[in-house]
């Protein structure tokens, strides 16, 4: 696409452009992080990729200027980081979303379902996320990712890997997440946490966008728990989501005083590249609760 051609807000309009976009990405993400052999065409993958990551680039730059302003605004200072941070677990975009409390009291199965096929669907995979982004982070960072990578990987326990705890919930309740029934919204979310940990100019962006996951998901995952108890999920299906909202919760607080306050204590100038990344994956988040709402007739 020709440099430029992104709106400057680019998750907030739906024209067409960006569902387009994002379900190209979402093939491209497909076959960039699978595991495969060499071929003979090689040169070919290396021309395609490349096309790719020029499209990838002039979306997740756009996007960037998007929510600029904002992250200027975050302190830099390692404590005063921290604060605002955490503050977006209050103001930050999608935050307190009426989606959550309909979900949990109000929404029938098939509306839950619904709900969850987009978010199983969207999964990008915190475990591979965060792996790609530790890549020669500074020691305590790396560390503290390194323990929310294991806490992911069930500390070697497969009963206790968290992307199979999703995967049982979606079996039991006969989800089909595909691609192409899955909203634009739920793509672009995935597409963006994918850019960001695989490309290292953004990997401190990736790393403020893992963390305001880990801040703000106990909340909304506490409330979908409530939602499928109310509709009969047994615990055992629904403990992914019983899980996160307890476990979160102590990820987060590690997180921000072994990641973050390391991070913009030792080089002040990090601070607007974690803050962009914060704010890119919550606006994504909002998008998804705005789409959801309306599909859902809210």
């Amino acid at each position: 696409m020709p440099e430029g051609s992104f709106a400057a807000r680019p998750l907030m309009t739906d024209d067409g452009t960006n569902e387009q976009l994002h379900r190209r990405l979402a093939r491209a993400n497909e076959k960039r992080f699978a595991p495969s052999l060499p071929t003979a065409d090689w040169k070919r993958d290396i021309e395609e990729t490349a096309a790719f990551q020029r499209e990838e680039g002039e979306f997740l730059e756009a996007f960037r200027a998007s929510v600029a302003g904002r992250a200027a605004e975050a302190p830099t200072d390692a404590d005063g980081f921290v604060a605002w941070f955490e503050a977006l677990e209050q103001d930050g975009p999608g935050q307190n979303d009426p989606l959550f409390p309909w979900l949990a009291e109000q929404a029938s199965m098939d509306e839950m379902r619904w709900f969850l096929t987009q978010e199983v669907a969207g999964e990008a995979g915190f475990e591979d996320l965060s792996a790609l982004t530790q890549v020669k982070l500074p020691q305590r960072p790396k560390l503290e990712i390194a323990r929310n990578y294991w806490d992911e990987m069930g500390r070697g326990n497969p009963k206790g890997m968290h992307g199979p705890m999703l995967e049982v919930l979606a079996e039991r309740l006969g989800l089909e997440p595909r691609p192409e029934t899955t909203v634009w919204e739920a793509l672009a979310l995935a597409n963006t946490m994918a850019g960001l940990a695989a490309n290292r100019r953004y990997a401190y962006h990736s790393v403020g966008a893992l963390g305001v996951i880990e801040q703000t998901a106990p909340s909304r995952a506490a409330l979908v728990a409530a939602g499928l108890k109310r509709l009969g999920v047994p615990a055992g299906d629904r403990h992914y989501f019983d899980l996160h909202a307890v476990l979160d919760v102590k990820h987060s607080d590690a997180w921000n005083a072994e990641a973050l306050h390391p991070l913009v204590e030792a080089d002040p100038s990090l601070a607007p590249a974690i803050a962009e990344g914060a704010l890119m994956r919550l606006e994504c988040g909002a998008a998804c609760f705005r789409r959801y709402r309306r599909e859902l007739g809210l």
